[in-house]
């Protein structure tokens, strides 16, 4: 991404130092006076070492919390006042031409090693902030490390451990990772809208991982908008578990929310936005599996008798129960209602449970839920 820790920024160098005015013993000038006048009077280029000064003084300039703003701003008065004296002071003895192009370059030189130095800082700040959210995460989702130690980490990126919190995955048809730049706005967006200390994102298994606090369940409506926009071009989906506290709690969520896009794709839902609470009831069918077999086998197997097998018999009574009339599953469907009907028929007749007894549908659609999520015929 372009953050190194996303949700609350890698930090920055930043302006509460360096507000004093510059003098000739400032270090973070590494002597440059000295160099421009020498260059001044005698109009010849900063040397390698002078130059190797200039990327060290920005480096530290960084390190030392001093904007960059800064740093140009004293180096540009430094060039004046040096530049001032220097055409100001008589000389005391022949010396060669001074040479207005070459305090220009020596300027221009000074100032771009300068920033270098201060730039290569910064990115290794950002590299390191990253290594350091990336393991935090990682310890967190694996459950590494004691409840305590994730607790002080996590204040760092802006969570607090021991309040609630949801978590959202974003699964696209391409695999998304730190190079995704269409995920740069969603985050610049979020962040803005909600505040930089609110949210963490993360990229995991080529999934998008927004955590946010149970007080913000709005973020992840939002989250899902601005993905529509972002991956306008792709297939995706938005999973969101429920909200839950402790550092056990995000694993937890994150668990859900993965599982909700995969119930999702195995079951063909529509929705591009799914909720783990949407799923419960799939999972509670999974933790038994020898009893859901056992119904399908009971309910749904005799179906394979039928022309063209229980394929089509499942479907239908899917489309039935999802859509809750013959009517609108026919529609679904693009069959005649008289067609739809007669397939009911046929599921009456071959398992003996009827779709539109009340006492019998349950069991009916307990059955082809975990068809469903077997893939059962096939």
């Amino acid at each position: 991404m372009s953050s190194a820790v996303r949700g609350q920024h890698a930090p920055r160098p930043g302006s509460a130092r360096g507000s004093r005015t510059s003098g000739p013993d400032d270090p973070i000038l590494a002597g440059y006076p000295e160099m421009l006048t020498s260059v001044l009077s005698t109009g010849r280029k900063l040397t390698g070492h002078e130059l190797a000064s200039c990327r060290e003084a920005g480096r530290q300039a960084a390190e030392g919390g001093v904007a960059l703003r800064t740093l140009l701003e004293r180096y540009l008065t430094a060039t004046r006042t040096t530049w001032r004296r220097a055409r100001s002071a008589p000389p005391a003895k022949p010396k060669p031409p001074r040479s207005v192009d070459a305090g220009l370059r020596a300027v221009n030189d000074a100032v771009v090693a300068a920033t270098e130095g201060y730039e290569d800082a910064h990115r290794l700040a950002l590299r390191q902030e990253e290594a350091a959210r990336r393991e935090f995460i990682d310890d967190l989702f694996y459950g590494r490390g004691d409840p305590g130690s994730l607790a002080e980490r996590a204040q760092r990126f802006g969570l607090r451990l021991a309040e609630a919190h949801i978590v959202a995955i974003v699964k696209s048809d391409e695999p998304l990772d730190e190079t995704t730049h269409a995920l740069h706005d969603v985050e610049t967006v979020l962040l803005q809208h909600f505040g930089a200390g609110q949210l963490l994102f993360t990229t995991k298994d080529g999934m998008f991982v927004c955590i946010a606090p149970s007080t913000l369940p709005q973020a992840c409506t939002e989250l899902a908008r601005q993905v529509a926009r972002a991956l306008a071009h792709h297939e995706w989906r938005v999973g969101i578990g429920r909200a839950h506290p402790g550092p056990g709690g995000v694993l937890r969520s994150y668990e859900e929310a993965r599982a909700s896009v995969e119930f999702a794709a195995r079951l063909a839902f529509r929705e591009r936005v799914v909720r783990s609470t949407d799923f419960l009831v799939f999972q509670v069918l999974l933790r038994d599996r020898a009893a859901i077999e056992d119904l399908i086998a009971t309910v749904l197997a005799p179906l394979q008798s039928a022309r063209g097998g229980a394929g089509p018999l499942i479907e239908t009574l899917a489309a039935y129960f999802d859509q809750g009339t013959i009517q609108a599953a026919a529609d679904e469907l693009n069959l005649s209602v008289r067609a739809v009907s007669y397939r009911l028929d046929r599921v009456r007749t071959l398992s003996g449970y009827s779709a539109t007894e009340p006492t019998q549908r349950f069991t009916l659609q307990a059955a082809v839920l975990g068809a469903r999520l077997l893939s059962w015929p096939g």
